[in-house]
């Protein structure tokens, strides 16, 4: 990064004039006693960008989140975790409306000043007996010291929250973004199957912000795979309230570059996190496509090679198969010469020119036993790129994921 700016804690309640708070509803089991419903409200008038998931069944709080962004601004958002109110007809988007209509009211809002996310098991209604009775107490509860609850409160199959926050200095004035994600499985790109906010006190207009939320998810959250599948209800949300009390940032300026560098960061860190903390993963690679002819053959290769069941496992078990790497790059629909392709795996060569290099294998096993690697594949036709984020495919994974509606 060529830009300078430092860690701090908090994170979606680190920059100045944002308020979080969660609570317990027992939204998935009643028993339970974790935070399962959240909320972060600005205190000021904000501007606002989304994306959402691509997959053509969509949850009610995709769609009603995206209602609202067409008819203005949000100024807050809540989530929860332990149902996805998807696939629950119209009658979980009136609850996803009512949600937000109780948050408006309990702060003096319009129903569309507040977005709505859910994420957890598809295809049960919400329990709204339990959970319409608890926003009076998570709007008492609002503090400036609440952003880690906040991230713990949208987990599902994490095994932690996760958050980042940086600070900053744009045009002379000192700038707070903070973010945090919830996903451990179902990730593939467009959009990886997640739910992640970001806060921030810089000022930017609505068409600005959009503009950088849509550049940055596209070489993050966008960049990951952990299973290739894609959820219901992917959600990136982005507050900006202007409180640092600089000027405007405007699109193609210097300090939006710095912005949108910013941001990047913020976001790319918690993709990683994401993948870092995947259901029942064991490596965490990065996979990188050089030379390509062009960007779209670059990310092709890419992706087929990091959704390669095949390839996953073969991490898994520690095994530097080139072969199942190349096999995957052949059926990518990329434009490539086989024997034009090298592979490397942690910088040593697995493959040259479509054969098997020298590298004493022990060498390459050493590398794939290792949490965490790169993987660089050459094609030696361009000069695009493209680089990824997967994990492995784990036994515990399936085992994991056998049983999900076991409790229905």
């Amino acid at each position: 990064m060529d830009f300078a700016f430092t860690r701090i804690k908090g994170g979606v309640g680190a920059p100045q004039g944002f308020l979080t708070s969660a609570v317990t509803c027992g939204i998935k089991n009643p028993a339970a006693t974790r935070l399962d419903l959240a909320l972060v409200v600005s205190e000021d008038a904000c501007a606002s960008a989304g994306t959402f998931t691509t997959n053509r069944v969509k949850a009610a709080p995709v769609k009603v989140s995206q209602a609202h962004l067409r008819q203005g601004d949000l100024r807050a958002i809540i989530a929860n975790s332990g149902n996805a109110n998807a696939c629950t007809g119209v009658q979980g988007v009136h609850d996803a409306k009512t949600m937000c209509a109780a948050v408006a009211k309990a702060l003096g809002l319009k129903r569309t000043e507040i977005g709505v996310c859910s994420t957890g098991v598809i295809g049960l209604p919400m329990p709204m007996m339990r959970l319409e009775p608890k926003i009076p107490e998570l709007v008492a509860g609002l503090s400036l010291k609440n952003g880690g609850d906040f991230a713990a409160a949208i987990l599902t199959s994490d095994t932690c929250a996760k958050e980042v926050a940086i600070t900053l200095d744009i045009d002379g004035h000192r700038v707070r973004i903070g973010g945090c994600v919830k996903g451990a499985g179902m990730i593939s790109p467009s959009m990886a199957t997640m739910l992640c906010f970001i806060t921030t006190d810089a000022s930017i207009s609505s068409a600005a912000l959009r503009q950088v939320v849509l550049e940055c998810v596209e070489e993050s959250f966008n960049r990951i795979t952990i299973d290739g599948d894609m959820s219901t209800n992917d959600t990136v949300l982005a507050l900006a309230n202007g409180r640092s009390g600089m000027p405007p940032i405007r699109r193609k300026s210097p300090a939006y570059k710095q912005f949108r560098q910013a941001l990047g960061y913020v976001m790319l860190e918690l993709a990683k996190a994401v993948v870092r903390d995947g259901e029942r993963v064991t490596k965490f690679v990065t996979v990188e496509v050089k030379d390509a002819r062009t960007y779209l053959d670059a990310k092709k290769v890419a992706e087929a090679v990091c959704k390669s069941a095949l390839v996953k496992s073969s991490w898994n078990g520690g095994d530097p198969n080139w072969g199942r790497i190349i096999h995957a790059v052949g059926y990518s629909r990329a434009r490539i010469v086989e024997g034009f392709v090298d592979i490397h795996i942690g910088g040593k060569a697995a493959c040259l020119g479509g054969l098997q290099a020298p590298t004493p294998m022990d060498e390459l096993r050493a590398v794939v036993a290792q949490p965490e690697f790169t993987i660089t594949i050459s094609l030696n036709q361009g000069s695009a790129d493209y680089a990824m984020y997967a994990s492995d495919l784990s036994r515990e994974y399936i085992e994991f994921n056998r049983s999900e509606y076991s409790y229905w």
